[in-house]
């Protein structure tokens, strides 16, 4: 079973639809990908099912990858956007456990408001209600990582993934893992997970993207094989989605048996509780 835990989907920017013009979100590329297209490279690459993050350059939406996993809710599950600052926000979450498809929150603490409201407490209320409805989160973040262990701490209940290994996405090659050893720093929790999502987007080097390979297995070791989940982000990939594949499959050869079923898929549908199925290949 293969699992990708991350792909965007989106909608065209149009009259009855538009995008908020102050996202400050770079669109990854100018052609979008509905579900239906998605499945097709799915089933190029060998990858069985997806999780769906609806981009922020669409704003506060989760119609396109709500209706995707409606669809084929054996192939996808979603884990949605929420404001965390409007009036009706607290009601929202409460009832985003109830939308089919719906497993948890993507939450990007990268924006410099969003991390001044982690530093002055005005989004304790978002883990704590997270943690009661029994809603999941995969969680954005790199100058940050000591205060999701603080939060994981504080919510044992809670199910935080990281996502992209915590890379600064600006920066590129060893620059952009800077934040590693506060990432293996959180392994003690074991609330926290990781997603290996997006790695190939920062690195200097081409495929097999040696480069990538050592700052893995330090992850996977801290981890576990239960605890890391291979993804894409397969829109802003420089290479094939077959080949970040691969990556994994063929090109790290401490990666094998079981736990390579695990960080290939079995263990993010473990940990959303999800139960996709598995395609004829």
């Amino acid at each position: 079973m293969i699992v990708d835990s991350q792909v965007h989907v989106w909608a065209p920017d149009r009259p009855d639809r538009p995008w908020p013009r102050d996202s400050g979100a770079h669109v990854q590329r100018a052609t979008p990908l509905s579900g239906d297209e998605l499945l097709v490279e799915m089933d190029a690459a060998g990858v069985d099912a997806a999780i769906l993050v609806p981009p922020a350059w669409e704003g506060q939406r989760n119609d396109v990858a709500l209706a995707a996993a409606a669809r084929h809710p054996s192939r996808f599950a979603v884990m949605g956007r929420l404001p965390s600052d409007t009036p009706d926000c607290r009601d929202r979450l409460r009832e985003a456990k109830f939308l089919r498809g719906l497993l948890g929150l993507r939450v990007n603490l990268r924006p410099a408001a969003m991390r001044a409201r982690l530093e002055d407490g005005t989004l304790d209320w978002l883990w704590e209600q997270a943690e009661a409805d029994g809603l999941k989160l995969m969680v954005y973040t790199a100058r940050d990582l000591p205060r999701l262990g603080d939060i994981a701490a504080r919510h044992p209940g809670l199910r935080i993934a990281v996502d992209h290994m915590g890379i600064a996405a600006e920066d590129r090659g060893m620059a952009a893992l800077q934040h590693l050893p506060d990432l293996i720093a959180l392994a003690r929790h074991g609330n926290i997970a990781v997603k290996a999502s997006a790695l190939p987007c920062v690195a200097e080097d081409s495929y097999p993207y040696r480069s990538l390979h050592d700052p893995v297995h330090r992850v996977f070791d801290a981890f576990g094989p239960a605890r890391l989940f291979w993804g894409t982000d397969l829109t802003r990939l420089p290479c094939s989605y077959r080949q970040a594949v691969t990556l994994f499959t063929e090109e790290l050869p401490w990666l094998s048996g079981t736990d390579r079923d695990l960080v290939m898929g079995d263990a993010i549908c473990r940990w959303l509780d999800w139960h996709p199925a598995k395609t004829t290949r």
